[in-house]
C-alpha cells in the first residue's frame, strides 16, 4: 500500500470510528462494552518507551497497573525467563491467549519492536477488564523473544497435554506503527487470518496477509497446534529500521499502531463468542 493510500485510509478509518461505523459490540451503550481506548492514550504510552532492555519488565509491569491490573498479575519464572502474566477470568475454562514481547535489541528504543505491540496488549487488557465474557482471557507480555522465542516456548512448555483444547487461540501482536495492519501468513493459521481480514473490512480497516522474514510468538503455539495469529503493522524498508538505531519513537505512526489495537481487540472480542474449535477448522 502506497504511503499516501495508507494515510487517507487512515483519515476515514478515523472518520468511521467517530461517527458510529465501529463494530456493533463497540456501539452498544450496555454496561457490559469494551472501553475503547483513543488515539491519543496510545501514542501517549508508546512515547513513554523505555530504551533499555533491563527496564522493559518493570514498565511493562506499571503499564499494566495503569491499566488496573492490581489483581491477577504475576511474573512467571522458567529457565531464567520471566513472563509477565495477567489472568481475566471467564465464565469457561475456555482459554485465549493475547501476547507481545517486552524485550528488545540492544540497537535502539525498541518503539516499534515491540514496545508498540505491550502498549496495545495492555490496552486490550485495559478495554476488556470490567467486560463478562465467557472465555478465560490470558495477556502475556513475553521476554527473551529475541533470543529465539524464549519467553513464549517456556509458556507453550507449561500447557498439560490434557487441556490442549482448551486453548481456543492465541493473538499475537508484534512491531505496530509503519504501515496498515497485516497478518504473516508463515507465522499465522489461515482461519484466524480470514477472521481477521473479515473483522477489518467490516471496520474499513485496511489489511493485508504478507510474508516475512523472521519469526514472532504465534510460531510457539502454531507448533503446539494452538491457533494462533500475529498482527504487525510494517512498512516498506522495515528491515532497516527494526533492530537498528532508528527504531525509536519518532519512528512511530500513531494511526497505524492506533488500527492494530483496534483491530486485534476487536478479533479478541469475536474469538470470545466463537466456539473454542473456530480456529482449528
Amino acid at each position: 500500500m502506497s504511503r499516501f493510500l495508507w494515510w487517507w485510509t487512515a483519515v476515514l478509518f478515523l472518520t468511521s470510528l467517530l461517527s458510529g461505523l465501529a463494530p456493533s459490540y463497540e456501539r452498544t451503550t450496555q454496561s457490559n462494552a469494551p472501553k475503547i481506548s483513543t488515539l491519543e492514550e496510545i501514542a501517549q504510552d508508546i512515547a513513554s518507551a523505555p530504551c533499555k532492555d533491563n527496564e522493559r519488565l518493570n514498565a511493562a509491569r506499571a503499564l499494566f497497573v495503569k491499566m488496573g491490573a492490581l489483581v491477577d498479575m504475576s511474573i512467571e519464572k522458567q529457565d531464567g525467563i520471566e513472563n509477565l502474566v495477567i489472568r481475566k477470568p471467564g465464565k469457561s475454562q475456555e482459554r485465549i491467549v493475547i501476547g507481545a514481547h517486552y524485550d528488545k535489541v540492544p540497537d535502539g528504543c525498541g518503539a516499534i519492536d515491540n514496545w508498540s505491540g505491550v502498549v496495545a496488549l495492555a490496552h486490550i487488557y485495559k478495554s476488556l477488564k470490567d467486560v463478562t465474557i465467557e472465555k478465560t482471557l490470558i495477556f502475556v507480555a513475553f521476554g527473551k523473544e529475541e533470543k529465539g522465542l524464549l519467553g513464549s516456548k517456556a509458556l507453550v512448555k507449561t500447557i498439560k497435554k490434557e487441556e490442549l483444547e482448551q486453548y481456543c487461540a492465541m493473538v499475537n501482536i508484534d512491531s505496530l506503527g509503519m504501515a496498515a495492519p497485516q497478518a504473516p501468513e508463515n507465522l499465522s493459521s489461515k482461519v484466524l487470518m480470514n477472521l481477521a481480514a473479515e473483522i477489518a473490512q467490516r471496520m474499513k480497516i485496511p489489511f493485508s496477509k504478507v510474508t516475512i522474514n523472521g519469526d514472532a510468538d504465534s510460531s510457539s503455539f502454531i507448533a503446539k497446534k494452538i491457533p494462533a495469529i500475529t498482527i504487525s503493522a510494517l512498512g516498506n524498508g522495515w528491515e532497516h529500521i527494526l533492530h537498528s538505531s532508528k527504531d525509536q519513537v519518532s519512528s512511530v505512526n500513531q494511526f497505524s499502531a492506533y488500527a492494530g489495537y483496534r483491530l486485534a481487540l476487536a478479533l479478541v472480542a469475536e474469538l470470545c463468542d466463537l466456539p473454542c474449535n473456530t480456529g482449528r477448522m
